[in-house]
């Protein structure tokens, strides 16, 4: 390892990729093209952005590590495509980032934010054409899950309404310096023309998702009664109207279920 970097900081969950094989692997599953602009998070020591630099058009890499951040301006001054910001991805604003722009995310997330970073490119989705990035495979199996078992979630249901999503292959710790306990996997996800399923009001379908695996434990009735969404007696017809029964858990229904109760809340309420 160059010796003029930092040492890896465990409190932003710095685990630098260094195998070769898999930054090609993952190149490959970003699908560049020459014009591309593409969005780096957490380049850390530059060894994806290196290949990124040269097969883009125009690259807009965010790392948060002022040190990391000098570091990487230092090597890729004479890149004209190449822009480093010393920024956090969770609070930047996106238009003054990218522009009007379309772009391609690839990008090995630091692991302590990889959620809230995924969910903030959920809010963006506009904004990207395709996004490849390296997650914790415990938060990569959540993206990809089907109903019925423990990795589906709200992660789940929102990204899968947007995206369509493919898991591309697991990473072994060995591939990153230091190695993390876990291991990694890479997930794509292309966006969709339009919404995968009509949802009535997005905001109230954002929120009967989130209240149905608000108690994991307890059963669709008292989730979505416990999330306030409407009047008890509105909710039992809801349910009573889409044939869906409220003793099933929240990680039992498809998201075409979850999207039909929200249409019929919806009208319910006037939405």
């Amino acid at each position: 390892m160059n010796q003029s970097f930092p040492r890896p900081r465990k409190s932003l969950g710095q685990n630098f990729l260094s195998d070769h094989n898999i930054i090609r692997k993952i190149l490959t599953a970003a699908q560049l093209q020459p014009t591309d602009h593409v969005l780096e998070v957490g380049p850390g020591r530059g060894a994806l952005t290196e290949l990124l630099a040269a097969q883009a058009g125009h690259l807009v890499a965010v790392e948060f590590d002022r040190d990391l951040a000098a570091l990487l301006r230092e090597r890729f001054a004479g890149q004209q495509q190449v822009m480093i910001h010393e920024q956090d991805i969770l609070k930047v604003d996106f238009e003054q980032l990218l522009g009007s722009h379309t772009y391609k995310v690839v990008a090995n997330l630091p692991y302590n934010i990889s959620t809230p970073v995924l969910f903030r490119f959920l809010e963006e989705r506009q904004r990207f054409s395709r996004l490849v990035v390296m997650l914790q495979k415990e938060v990569g199996e959540r993206l990809a899950a089907q109903p019925d078992c423990s990795d589906y979630g709200i992660l789940t249901v929102l990204f899968r309404q947007w995206f369509e999503v493919k898991r591309e292959f697991l990473v072994p710790p060995g591939c990153f310096f230091p190695p993390p306990k876990v291991d990694s996997v890479v997930i794509s996800l292309t966006p969709l023309a339009a919404s995968r399923v009509e949802v009535g009001n997005q905001a109230l379908f954002e929120r009967l998702v989130k209240a149905a695996f608000g108690m994991r434990r307890k059963t669709l009735w008292n989730c979505l009664k416990s999330g306030g969404l409407a009047e008890p007696e509105q909710l039992e017809q809801v349910l009573l109207s889409c044939s869906i029964d409220g003793k099933r858990r929240g990680e039992t229904l498809a998201i075409e279920e979850f999207a039909l109760l929200s249409r019929t809340l919806s009208m319910l309420l006037g939405l």
